[in-house]
Parts: C-alpha cells; structure tokens; sequence
C-alpha cells in the first residue's frame, strides 16, 4: 500500500474517531459520527440552525464549502472560536477533533456561547478570506480552471490569447497528487523560481466519478515527457525542447555535463498543460497517410477550423503579403506565423489554409497551392527507422494502450511501449539478453493497467503533438476545454467572447 493511501486512511479514522468524542460531550450517541451525512445531520440538529443546510451538501462540489462550514460551527459549540482553531478544522480535523473529543480540558458549551460571541471587523475579513482561499482551491481543483492559450497549435479552432474555461467534472474530478502547494499557481513561485509544492506527501492517481475522453474532444493534460526537464530560463528547453530531446540531440552525458544543475523533475500534476485535439481513444488504431488522419482505417474529416500548410506555387501570382492572401480568402495573420514570409530554405512560400477556407475557394484559385507533406523523418516517436520511415504526414499505423488490453512483449512493441509500462505505469523494466523481466519476473507479454490517447493540434503543422512524443496516459488528463470567455489581439476579439469549443 502507497504512503498516499495509508495517509488518507488514518486521516479518515482520525475525524471520525475525534467526532465520536465530541458527539458523547455533546450529548449524542457516539456511533452516530460514523454514518456518513447523517454525522452532519445530527451537527445540523444540535447547533439550531436551518435544516435546509444539510440538504446543501448534496450539491456536487459546492456541498463540500458546506460541510467545511458545519464542522466549523459545531466546533463553535465547545467555545473555539480562534482562526487557528478554525484553520485546524479545516486543514487538520484528524488531528484537531480528537483532541477536541478527548482532552479533558475541552468542554462542550453549547449554543449559548455562540450566541454571546461576537466577532471583530478585522477576524470577520480574515475569516472570509480565508475561507475565500480555500473555496476557490476547492473550484480550482475539482470544477473548473481557466486557462489561456500561448501558442498557435490549435489555430484557428483556438487562437493565441484565447481564455478558455476547462471543465476539471467532465472526465471526473483528478485528486492532485502533490495536496499541499501553494494556491493559485501551478508548479513554480513567481519572482523566486522555487517550487510551489511539497513531495513529502504524495497522492496515489484517483478520479472521481470517472468517465473517458471522447474522441475529438478539445482536452487539457499534463505534459507526459515534461517528467524530467532541463529547467534553464536562458535557454529553449522546457516543454519546447525536451530533456529526451536534448539527450537524442546531444548525448545524455553531454546533456548532464552541460546543463546538470538546471534538470528537475515534476510529479504528474505539476507537469506543464497541453491542450490538444484527442483524436484516438484507448484502443484504436491511429495512422497518418499523406497527411490525412485515419482512424481504424477510416480517413477522418477535418473541422472547419483545422488548418494545414500549403506551399504557394508561383509565388508571383500571389504575391508574398498578407493583402494578397487575404483576397484569396486566406485569413492570415503573420504575427502568428500563420505563414511563412519571405521564402524558406528551398525557396518556396508556404501559407497555413484552413478546411473551410480550402473549401470555398475555386478550383483556380486552389491551383495555386500544392498540398505540403511534412516528410522530415526520425524526429517522430518512437525515434526509430521503421520500413516505412515515418513522418509526421506519413505516420503508423500505431495502435493506442487499452486499460486491461494485453500485448506481447516483442522487440517491436518495446520500442513503442516501454515508457507506458515503465514510466507511466511504475513497473522495473529489464531486457536481459532478449528476454524480458518485469518486477523482477520473466514476462512475454503485459497488461496495461490504464487507458492512453493520442492528441493532435488542430495546426497540424506547427503543433508539438503525440507524433512526437506519444501517449497521454488517463492520469495526465486534466479537463475538457469548454468555453472561450475571454479573447484578446491588441483588443478584444468580440465575436470570440462566451463561444463554446467544438
């Protein structure tokens, strides 16, 4: 058993065992603290108040402020009315009420106590930021966080400076897996470069009310290979050249010699967000083929707003400004690098053309571009020459890990799979002599024990995506991107403002 579960267990005994005191000093029957919600009821019942708020608690999410707030009150009825006793009620009841239930120096003093306290101005204030903190981490972490967007591999279904709302409810809620951190910030402090979380206790992966990402969904996820990172502000490493990257490039000896005391590491939680297109579920097969995506054999349609480049036949027909290919119909934004001005290394223009754009233009005007294929190869995962020497538009076919699907261990599917089961999925992983041990056991095949998905930017050619570094395993995924409520470009993007993401 994990530390992580261990920690939650004694937790969860500790504030029943301490509400088991404090219920026989208030003059209840003990064993009622250990009935979920009818605990609360009883609370509700000895402190007076309206019996509408137990009913509270059973609004999703938001009942969990009111069952903080019940507890909080009844602790009121032994006389503790401090914001450290608060503060203990909140982040400490396993500790706090079984000290409350069983110290002989605690009384229970009943609604009169409540009724004659009175609070200052400056605790009223403190009070209600404090819970304000906690609420709003609660929302963070288990409804909804908005996100913005910094790069252009979503466009144009997603442009830069899009602020998004990401349901955390739509795939069921992700406890973290590092709870204590700071508020409000995701993996570092800004100003100081420090990390703003602690590891010392660490989560194992649970989702509540858990239900799977669907097929061309827009999705949030923590980067998969950001597990490891060379974290030097001076340079373009990060999430833009990764440390598996540089150790390809460079030689990992060159790597450490070079950059050792920049590498960290990242729990699953705190890794960088992605947001992409999920375009293969757990257990399909996915394939790029000429550039057009299949999935189980079927050629998938594009959005409307998906785009993909294109290379400008003769550039003096078109010119090499951006009026010129607005003419055309061609929503084109340099600042974005939507297109590539003035002609690239082999002399050509490439411009990046949306479907619909590509779909309302004549048959005159489309004979000025050439469908462009990205055919750069060994870039791609899984970094191997295969007879087929993928691309990114030339690509698999590549089939996606299924919770409780088996594979054979073969030297084929090591290469394509080792990082799932050894990284993602914890296992020790040996190949001794072309056999095969995990855990320590000589295997010839593996189980997976968690769903993958295979995402893609809408931008398909500039998006940093699973062509190049694979697999988004369940754990990593954060939300569902739901709704632009803000967009800005030197001003507001009114037509952009309050739309849903498709």
């Amino acid at each position: 058993m994990s530390i992580g579960w261990i920690i939650f267990i004694a937790a969860t005994l500790g504030w029943h065992i301490g509400m088991y005191g404090m219920f026989k000093k208030a003059g209840i029957e003990g064993w009622k603290a250990f009935i979920p919600f009818y605990n609360t009821w009883c609370m509700v019942q000895k402190m007076e108040v309206k019996k509408y708020w137990f009913f509270f608690q059973l609004i999703p999410i938001a009942g969990q402020f009111i069952t903080i707030w019940i507890t909080i009150k009844f602790v009121e009825l032994f006389g503790r009315f401090g914001f450290w006793q608060h503060a203990a009620t909140v982040l400490f009841p396993f500790l706090y009420f079984p000290y409350l239930g069983f110290s002989k120096n605690e009384k229970y003093a009943g609604t009169a106590v409540v009724k004659n306290y009175k609070k200052s101005t400056a605790r009223e204030w403190i009070d209600a930021a404090a819970f304000a903190v906690v609420a709003a981490t609660l929302i963070r972490t288990f409804v909804f966080e908005a996100y913005v967007i910094p790069t252009p591999s979503m466009e144009k279904t997603l442009l830069v400076n899009d602020y998004l709302f990401v349901s955390k409810s739509a795939y069921g809620p992700r406890l973290p897996n590092t709870p204590i951190a700071m508020p409000f910030v995701h993996h570092t402090i800004p100003g100081i470069n420090t990390k703003s979380y602690v590891e010392w206790i660490h989560l194992p992966y649970t989702r509540w009310f858990a239900s799977p990402v669907q097929r061309n969904d827009v999705v949030v996820f923590n980067f998969p290979v950001n597990d490891t990172l060379i974290n030097d502000p001076e340079e373009r490493f990060g999430s833009q050249i990764t440390y598996y990257q540089a150790c390809r490039m460079m030689g990992r000896e060159k790597v450490w010699e070079d950059y050792g005391q920049y590498i960290i590491t990242r729990p699953v939680d705190k890794r960088e967000n992605f947001i992409k297109r999920c375009v293969g579920i757990a257990g399909d097969t996915i394939q790029v083929i000429n550039g057009i995506l299949h999935v189980n054999g079927k050629p998938q349609e594009y959005f409307p707003n998906m785009e993909r480049m294109y290379k400008v036949v003769d550039p003096r027909k078109t010119g090499t400004d951006a009026e010129s290919y607005i003419a055309l119909g061609i929503n084109v934004r340099e600042s974005q690098n939507d297109m590539r001005l003035p002609p690239d290394t082999d002399g050509g223009v490439y411009v990046n053309i949306t479907n619909e754009e590509w779909n309302k233009m004549s048959a005159a005007n489309r004979s000025l571009f050439s469908f462009y294929l990205d055919q750069d190869q060994g870039r791609v995962f899984p970094y191997y020459d295969t007879t087929n020497h993928w691309s990114a538009d030339i690509y698999g076919p590549l089939w996606i890990p299924k919770k409780g699907a088996s594979i054979q261990l073969t030297a084929d599917n090591i290469i394509r799979y080792q990082r799932c089961i050894e990284v993602y999925e914890g296992n020790e992983f040996e190949n001794r002599g072309g056999k095969y041990f995990i855990n320590g056991k000589e295997s010839t095949s593996y189980t997976f024990k968690m769903d993958y998905y295979w995402m893609m930017g809408d931008n398909r050619h500039n998006s940093l995506d699973s062509r190049y570094w694979g697999f988004v395993p369940e754990d990593h995924v954060v939300g569902k991107a739901s709704l632009i409520w803000f967009s800005w470009e030197g001003g507001p993007r009114w037509k952009r403002i309050f739309r849903w993401i498709r």
